[in-house]
């Protein structure tokens, strides 16, 4: 378990670099190596990026400076969506949006053997990944859903690579986790109290860039966004190659990466995009987090159009994996 969660923190930036290929180098800055980010390791793997003219290198970093970088464009993208959606609404910094992986968000309470109900949590600790998080935001309103007050559970931030150990021991009653902390988790006979993802309408596994990449590199934008569409389209359609590609990339034993799959596959969305509804909601819970007055319109935090495009090509070729 030591070796699973160290996998999914990085607290300095690392370059992994690639093989040199002609064509423009494109940094993606990612926060982990985790499950939602497989179709861009696929349409790397797979020379789908190498075909647009795309030299691809990945980035590790945290939300912060990876926005940072973006802004300053030291990396051309970033795999922190929702991190964005939150720097637009607050302080009106200058990126979009412009790929969707999944249409539910990959997050879990997991609690100790004795909670039986969300009702069980009144009172209890919470751990999350941050007490002022989107995911803990959207717990508040999950409580209050089910006739509970959004108080009603404490909240704590243990730090990253404490949540799951904390929840372990018992020194809390419950933790907000990710995919490959869920299988942790019930591997230690902890249990599965709900997934986040049926519950709020919200996407995941989102990508942003800067309005200034949009502007001055059309070409590459629609190139990227091509590539990882495609990408997808493997992850849907793929199971065994994807399931390869998982397995290599996040550094898990295969069969974890096949439960992985098996049980999320249907959360990857078909064209990369989520619909206006899904946007709303996002800038929604994303008013909460910045603490601000208003909410964002989609279009001033959203660009869906390059995706939608390729979506477009894809078809009317009749490309297939």
């Amino acid at each position: 378990m030591r070796k699973l969660l160290s996998l999914l923190f990085w607290s300095a930036p690392l370059l992994i670099p690639t093989q040199r290929l002609f064509g423009d180098e494109i940094t993606v800055a990612l926060t982990s190596k985790a499950f939602q980010y497989v179709p861009l390791v696929i349409a790397q793997e797979r020379g789908y990026m190498q075909e647009e003219g795309i030299d691809l290198k990945l980035a590790f970093m945290q939300n912060a400076p990876g926005l940072q970088a973006l802004t300053a464009n030291q990396v051309q993208f970033s795999g922190s969506g929702s991190s964005a959606l939150v720097a637009i609404s607050k302080g009106g910094a200058p990126l979009k949006t412009i790929l969707a992986i999944n249409d539910q968000v990959l997050q879990w309470v997991m609690v100790r053997p004795n909670i039986t109900s969300l009702k069980d949590l009144k009172g209890k600790k919470v751990a999350t990944t941050g007490v002022a998080s989107i995911a803990a935001f959207m717990l508040r309103n999950i409580l209050v859903k089910y006739g509970m007050d959004s108080k009603d559970v404490v909240l704590i931030d243990p730090g990253p690579v404490n949540r799951v150990p904390s929840l372990l021991s018992g020194a809390v009653d419950a933790a907000i986790v990710s995919p490959e902390e869920r299988y942790a988790t019930l591997d230690q006979g902890m249990k599965d109290l709900m997934f986040i993802g049926k519950e709020v309408k919200n996407s995941w596994g989102t990508f942003a860039t800067s309005d200034r990449f949009i502007k001055e590199q059309p070409k590459l934008m629609a190139g990227f966004a091509r590539a990882v569409l495609k990408g997808l389209r493997v992850v849907r359609q793929d199971r065994a190659g994807t399931i390869a590609s998982v397995s290599k990339f996040s550094e898990l034993d295969k069969t974890l990466a096949t439960r992985m799959y098996d049980d999320l596959i249907g959360t990857f969305t078909k064209g990369g995009y989520v619909d206006e509804e899904t946007q709303r909601n996002d800038l929604a819970i994303v008013k909460l987090v910045a603490e601000v007055n208003e909410i964002v319109p989609p279009q001033r935090a959203y660009d869906f159009s390059f995706v939608r495009q390729a979506e477009q090509q894809l078809n009317k070729q009749g490309w297939k994996p």
